[in-house]
């Protein structure tokens, strides 16, 4: 076994290993990719589950107040040429008359 398998994404055992090209779990019987579960982890996905990446137009779900300042950004906006960072808000965009802001993904939808 090799330290550096990751756990078991069904019950979190430990002792998983290789099979081939799949990971196993001896415990739970689970099976899965590894390259596979690797990509998931950066996967940014908007409001309805569709997924988002650098250069995509998405349109705002709801009226979001800015912190430190007086504006908003009102529900049905369309913000274009999104990209993608990591942290809280994980998409970086300008909205004309505001700048440049961040947004979460959970309160937009692609277009």
């Amino acid at each position: 076994m090799s330290d550096n398998l990751p756990p078991c994404p069904e019950c979190a055992s430990t002792f998983t290993y290789e099979m081939d090209a799949l990971l196993v779990c001896p415990e739970c019987g689970h099976e899965w990719s590894a390259s596979a579960q690797e990509s998931d982890d950066d996967i940014v996905r908007d409001s309805v589950g569709n997924v988002l990446s650098d250069g995509d137009t998405v349109t705002v779900i709801k009226s979001l107040k800015l912190q430190g300042g007086s504006g908003s950004v009102k529900a049905g906006t369309k913000v274009r040429n999104i990209r993608l960072v990591a942290g809280g808000h994980d998409i970086d965009c300008k909205i004309p008359g505001l700048g440049q802001i961040g947004l979460k993904s959970q309160f937009v939808k692609k277009i």
